[in-house]
């Protein structure tokens, strides 16, 4: 009796490993992880991320109802979103458009015309406000400082965004976990992100400014075209940034709830030295309405202001009122930065201008670049605390609900 039982979990799985190339086809897969830290099961189902609890594959529901009942634990995959407001207008402009200036014609190679883009204004609006100077020409810092995008990816060949590029991956491929060398925008959103943190005005100088030029970009595509965003991919770029020695991360994404496999990602980084930076969302005006991974409270969480230095209404609320005052908590908004209309790079090889906190997270960012603590033990704290300093109280007063500290700007004269 014994012995039939004992052959039992033999003959399941070898049924099992003898379905495996069927199921794997199937049309209702999803990606799911596998709490196992077993190699057997890592190769028997083709391990995509590997994580100190297991591992995460595409299965089918077949595939994983059959190992529910092997005794495996597995769960789904969650999957966060970019941030850019809806309700909001866009303007994407075409390569050869801008909104008020008329495009450059360069020295022709070969004998053709080439029309250089340009953008409506090299220093756009909140450029200026985060630079505190309304008749700003250029900006300037970020010094041998890595900021890892984690975002749609990024058009490389961008005149103001090329030389900034350190690395390109792609993580969002379906067949392979992690692509170098690849990290193709088809979206847009990415390369608008990147050109507010490091836009470089290109070789020419006709270009547009970003916060911290001389920044170097990690850019990691995490997200699909349809701005949809693995959770497991974001965890397995948050790690590999850290282990690059970024400086800074910038997150313009986010979910309603919070994800571990994120969430310990995010903790190692930071044990590695670097400071998280995340879009608080665009549910507000509600109280308590910031995404994660911004809601947890060792990620620099940014809402949105208009021109006028406004919270906007589509801006996630923090509940600061509710906790202590310029103490960091969970679900606390830290700063306000600009988020509507802002114009930046874009994956036509021109400029768009777009809405959302997934515009003022970059801001910050930038600004974390530009003024990196590397005298410091600890950089990143002592950056963040910096940021604090800078930051100009907006209202309502105080460590409110709606911008935390404030809006974090450079100093008119240097500090003490």
């Amino acid at each position: 009796m014994n012995t039939k039982k004992n052959l039992v979990f033999p003959l399941l799985l070898a049924a099992f490993i003898t379905l495996i190339p069927a199921f794997n086809v199937s049309a209702d897969e999803g990606r799911y992880l596998v709490k196992s830290t077993k190699s057997f099961w890592k190769n028997a189902l083709g391990a995509r991320h590997n994580f100190e609890n297991g591992f995460t594959t595409e299965l089918s529901d077949f595939q994983v109802k059959f190992h529910r009942l092997l005794g495996l634990e597995i769960e789904p995959v969650k999957v966060l979103q970019i941030l850019p407001a809806e309700n909001v207008e866009s303007v994407i402009l075409a390569p050869t458009e801008s909104p008020t200036a008329t495009p450059k014609v360069l020295a022709p190679p070969r004998g053709k015309k080439v029309i250089r883009p340009v953008p409506s204004d090299q220093t756009p609006w909140g450029i200026e406000v985060i630079y505190n100077d309304a008749s700003l020409n250029k900006t300037a810092g970020g010094d041998n400082v890595k900021v890892a995008v984690l975002d749609t990816g990024i058009l490389t060949s961008h005149p103001d965004l090329k030389a900034r590029i350190l690395q390109c991956k792609d993580f969002s491929d379906f067949r392979n976990p992690v692509i170098n060398g690849k990290c193709e925008d088809k979206n847009g959103h990415g390369t608008h992100v990147a050109g507010i943190i490091a836009a470089d005005t290109g070789a020419d100088g006709l270009g547009i400014n970003g916060v911290a030029p001389a920044a170097r970009l990690l850019i990691y595509k995490v997200c699909g075209n349809n701005g949809l965003c693995y959770s497991d991919d974001i965890a397995a770029a948050l790690r590999m940034a850290a282990d690059e020695k970024a400086n800074v991360v910038n997150m313009s994404f986010g979910a309603d709830s919070e994800i571990p496999l994120v969430f310990d990602a995010i903790n190692y980084a930071i044990s590695k030295g670097v400071l998280p930076i995340a879009a608080a969302g665009n549910d507000g005006p509600f109280l308590d309405s910031i995404d994660y991974p911004a809601a947890i409270s060792s990620v620099v969480a940014v809402g949105a202001i208009n021109p006028l230095k406004a919270v906007t209404e589509w801006s996630s609320r923090g509940i600061n009122l509710s906790t202590t005052p310029y103490v960091v908590e969970d679900h606390d908004i830290e700063f306000a930065a600009p988020g509507e209309n802002i114009e930046s790079t874009y994956n036509n090889g021109g400029y768009a201008i777009l809405s959302g906190t997934s515009m003022s997270s970059p801001f910050v960012a930038g600004l974390a670049a530009k003024y990196w603590q590397f005298a410091s033990e600890n950089a990143a704290a002592a950056t963040r605390d910096f940021l604090h300093v800078l930051a100009q109280d907006l209202l309502p007063l105080g460590d409110d609900n709606d911008s935390g500290f404030g809006l974090p700007i450079v100093p008119v004269e240097p500090l003490p």
